[in-house]
């Protein structure tokens, strides 16, 4: 199976992107990578992953890999990861994929957060791009400090994101 056209260009994660004030400077990477892969572990994702990259293969300083097994469920986990880690006052520098949900990523500078259906995560192999990495047990690790999830009523009503 090829890539499919609106896919994010996996070499994107080695384009250098400005940090925001509220972005990762302002937190802890590590901290920021242990909540998103939380998030996405949260709903329902498969196969997460956080890892630490070396000094000879540094772009960012930490990946988050996580799969869903089909575009809601992986749009689920951008809505979970992107609203929840908004509220905290944290900004993402940006997003692709979002229209096809077969791989979205999210760039927050520091931390590029990959969910893929599991298609996606085989053929582009980014667990094998990033073969030599350190994985962290983000399960043990400090998170970012959320505020409370929203209720499906109230993010009817008000929207989030």
């Amino acid at each position: 199976m090829g890539p499919i056209a609106g896919s994010p260009d996996p070499w994107a994660i080695f384009v250098s992107v400005p940090q925001s004030p509220s972005g990762p400077s302002a937190i802890e990477s590590l901290a920021l990578a242990a909540t998103a892969a939380h998030l996405a572990d949260q709903k329902k994702g498969t196969q997460v992953r956080v890892l630490e990259l070396t000094e000879s293969n540094r772009v960012t300083d930490f990946v988050v890999l996580a799969s869903g097994q089909s575009r809601p469920q992986v749009r689920a986990m951008y809505e979970e990861i992107h609203s929840r880690l908004k509220a905290a006052g944290v900004r993402h520098a940006r997003a692709e994929g979002l229209d096809l949900g077969w791989w979205i990523l999210l760039d927050f500078g520091d931390v590029v957060v990959h969910l893929l259906q599991p298609e996606a995560r085989q053929y582009y192999d980014l667990d094998g791009l990033f073969r030599e990495a350190k994985e962290v047990d983000w399960k043990k690790e400090a998170q970012v400090e959320l505020p409370a999830a929203k209720s499906r009523r109230a993010r009817r009503a008000g929207g989030a994101g």
